[in-house]
């Protein structure tokens, strides 16, 4: 989802970059010899890879470990080695999502989730590589590539007319393309390492999105709030997500939009009536 619009992004300048997207059955990030190869003679490497199934997570550790840490250690160790950078993207789950304030880039991490340790764990990884290289945490990913929330909303509201949302879960509903774009003016700001928030600006729950997904998608249906105690799942969610663009703002990058606004902007695309 977030990869194809990365390169899209990058493709739509191909007077000023060379883009080359390497798929899985390209490159398998968990081997170092093939990354170290892989990286030699690129200046920025992008890792959109990622082992995000949340609730299996809790019962496949070792997978998730080796995509979303040792993965990303050896591409940040392999980008060092070639005098490159690398861009990791993380999650809102390396917190313990406890808090009632967005979280700032330093905030330390308590993740509550198998998912969440195995990214922090690969966050410490690219720090460990190489001071020059980025980690930029996102979370709520829509996109017009692949399944996603609103998608998942707009199809439910279609076929039964109502739809049940938890209320009690607050975090930044984020578009790829925006993420995309903002990876992109970081590296061109000559950004420095450290870590970054690539979420919208402000902030709803679930349910105050799954509103506008429906009013969006000019669906009639019902959409009512509900609890997260209501359907037990395998692994824990953060009750709040929302994290603070202050580490963009002091890197002279401009944060994400509004969140409602570029909703807005990417619905068509997203929820369009032949979806």
């Amino acid at each position: 989802m977030l990869g194809r619009d990365v390169v899209a992004r990058l493709q739509a300048e191909s007077d000023r970059y060379e883009v080359v997207g390497l798929g899985r059955s390209d490159l398998d990030v968990t081997d170092w010899a093939a990354c170290e190869a892989a990286l030699d003679g690129f200046d920025v490497v992008v890792n959109c890879a990622a082992y995000t199934a949340v609730d299996d997570a809790e019962s496949h550790f070792d997978e998730a470990f080796d995509v979303n840490a040792v993965g990303p250690a050896n591409l940040a160790r392999a980008a060092s080695l070639h005098g490159g950078r690398l861009v990791q993207l993380s999650t809102d789950y390396v917190f313990g999502g406890n808090e009632t304030e967005p979280y700032a880039h330093d905030h330390v991490m308590r993740p509550v989730s198998a998912y969440g340790r195995s990214k922090a764990a690969g966050e410490w990884a690219v720090a460990a590589a190489g001071a020059q290289h980025i980690v930029l945490r996102t979370a709520w990913l829509y996109g017009e590539h692949g399944s996603s929330f609103p998608r998942t909303i707009a199809r439910v509201a279609r076929e039964r007319g109502r739809v049940d949302v938890v209320d009690d879960q607050v975090g930044q509903p984020t578009w790829t393309v925006d993420v995309a774009d903002l990876v992109v003016r970081l590296v061109e700001a000559a950004a420095p390492g450290g870590a970054y928030a690539a979420t919208s600006s402000g902030q709803t729950s679930w349910f105050g999105f799954a509103q506008r997904v429906v009013e969006a998608a000019a669906i009639d249906a019902e959409v009512h709030p509900s609890s997260s105690t209501d359907s037990a799942r395998p692994a824990p969610r953060p009750a709040y997500s929302a994290m603070s663009h202050d580490s963009l703002v002091a890197a002279g990058v401009e944060p994400i939009g509004p969140w409602a606004d570029r909703w807005a902007v990417a619905a068509a695309a997203i929820v369009g009536e032949t979806r």
